[in-house]
C-alpha cells in the first residue's frame, strides 16, 4: 500500500523567503517549482532524500496564489505552518479506494494533478485524526494506463 512519506506540506506566506530560510538553514535545495493553477499555489519541492522504493521524499513549499485557494483559507485562518502530510503509493486509484471503503472520506472522485506530473488526492482531515492527508502515486511509478 503505502510505501513512504513523499512529503510535508509547508504552508507560506512569502515562498521566497520561506526557501531562504531553508536553504541557508538546513542546506536544502529547490529541486523543482511550479505553478499550480487549479489548486492555487506556487510551490517549492525540496528534496531531503532518496527512498528504496525509487522516489525520495521532500518538503513542499506552498504560497497561494489566491486567497479563494485551500492553502489561501487556510493560512488566514491558522498562520504559516505544517498544511499535510503526503503517502507515497504506486496506486494512488487503488488506495484511495481501500481506504474509502474502511470510512475515510476521499475528498476527490478522481485524483488530480500534483507536483511534478503526479497523481493526488487528499483524504478528510477529520477522519485523520486532524491530519489533511494526501496519497501521491509519482509520475515515474504511474502505471500506463493512467
Amino acid at each position: 500500500m503505502l510505501t513512504r512519506i513523499d512529503h510535508i506540506g509547508i504552508a507560506c506566506f512569502d515562498l521566497d523567503k520561506t526557501v531562504e530560510f531553508y536553504r541557508a538553514t538546513y542546506g536544502f535545495e529547490v529541486f523543482h517549482s511550479e505553478v499550480n493553477e487549479e489548486q492555487g499555489v506556487r510551490e517549492a519541492m525540496l528534496k531531503i532524500n532518496n527512498t528504496d522504493d525509487g522516489g525520495a521524499s521532500y518538503l513542499q513549499l506552498l504560497e497561494p496564489t489566491r486567497e479563494d485557494s485551500a492553502v489561501g483559507k487556510w493560512l488566514a485562518k491558522n498562520g504559516e505552518g505544517v498544511h499535510h502530510i503526503a503517502f507515497g503509493t504506486a496506486d494512488v486509484d487503488g488506495d484511495a479506494a481501500d481506504i474509502r471503503d474502511k470510512g475515510v472520506r476521499v475528498l476527490y472522485e478522481e485524483p488530480r494533478r500534483g507536483s511534478m506530473g503526479s497523481r493526488i488526492t487528499f483524504l478528510h482531515p477529520k477522519d485523520c485524526h486532524g491530519v489533511l492527508t494526501e496519497l501521491v502515486t509519482s509520475a515515474a511509478v504511474e502505471s500506463p494506463e493512467h
